[in-house]
């Protein structure tokens, strides 16, 4: 598979350099206690994202922080509650037992409650997005539609065929995430991907908006089955998982994700663009 000057033009890159190794539960309390340092902020994020340190008990990390008073109004969102959206995208995450959210957590910062997650360090040389001029995807990767690179020049969009990467289109199935973009992916060094920028989810209508469509209405894998059935049982009024989104979500949207999950082990198949809006986001990366 080509493009016109050499082999596929990888999309995704690199972003929030931090340690090294898979996060662990430890990394969880360290964000919640931890004593947060502001070094610097991310400029061309749309809404206020700020690096930070965290230390507590002789550990440190480095973190995101998103302060709820940093947010830009949304038309269709309500005001203020992004960064609970983006806790409570770990939190299902963590449910799935696929761990591709960092640890995330909701906590009072130096600009007041905001998200605060762990740093990740992307592999620079990992390609899971890539344009061509060929016709059709190649092996190793799955077609998503063609997309403008130019005044008269297209070409085809793909993304990887890889298993860690079709767990996070069933995630973003089930948080309906509408904003699932290049940038967003984060391949580890050791093989790991984690996604990151979950505020535009647990919308109570469809907004699947996101690159990854290469699987659209193809059969669910059997693991995806199985933890789907797991992660209704975990939706179960009273369980753990349910009571903490009803900290961070309304009933509505509770209720909307227990649906989702409902509808996709109804089907057994990845869902399809619905054609009422943009399947893809803007920009894609």
């Amino acid at each position: 598979m080509t493009d016109a000057e050499g082999p596929p033009v990888p999309l995704v890159p690199a972003r929030y350099p931090g340690p090294a190794g898979p996060p662990s539960v430890a990394d969880a309390e360290l964000l919640s206690r931890g004593e947060l340092t502001v070094r610097g902020q991310i400029h061309e994020a749309s809404n206020a994202v700020l690096l930070c340190s965290v230390a507590h008990r002789g550990r440190r990390a480095e973190c995101v922080y998103k302060p709820v008073a940093g947010e830009q109004p949304l038309w269709d969102f309500p005001d203020g509650n992004l960064a609970r959206r983006e806790v409570a995208a770990y939190a299902v995450s963590e449910a799935t037992g696929w761990g591709l959210v960092p640890p995330t957590v909701l906590r009072d910062g130096p600009y007041g409650e905001g998200m605060v997650q762990l740093w990740i360090e992307a592999d620079p040389g990992a390609s899971l997005l890539a344009l061509t001029e060929d016709e059709q995807a190649g092996e190793g990767w799955k077609a998503v539609g063609p997309a403008q690179v130019g005044a008269d020049r297209t070409a085809l969009l793909v993304h990887a065929d890889s298993p860690v990467l079709r767990r996070l289109a069933v995630l973003d199935a089930v948080i309906n995430n509408g904003d699932r973009k290049g940038g967003h992916l984060l391949p580890a060094s050791d093989g790991r991907l984690y996604a990151i920028d979950h505020g535009v989810t647990f919308h109570v209508e469809d907004k699947l908006r996101t690159l990854l469509w290469g699987w659209s209405g193809e059969r669910l894998p059997t693991e995806a089955v199985e933890v789907l059935a797991d992660l209704a049982t975990a939706l179960e009024p009273g369980a753990p998982l349910a009571t903490r989104l009803a900290e961070l979500l309304t009933a509505a949207e509770v209720d909307a994700l227990r649906a989702r999950v409902d509808a996709l082990r109804a089907a057994g198949r990845h869902p399809e663009p619905s054609g009422r809006w943009p399947a893809i986001p803007w920009p894609p990366v």
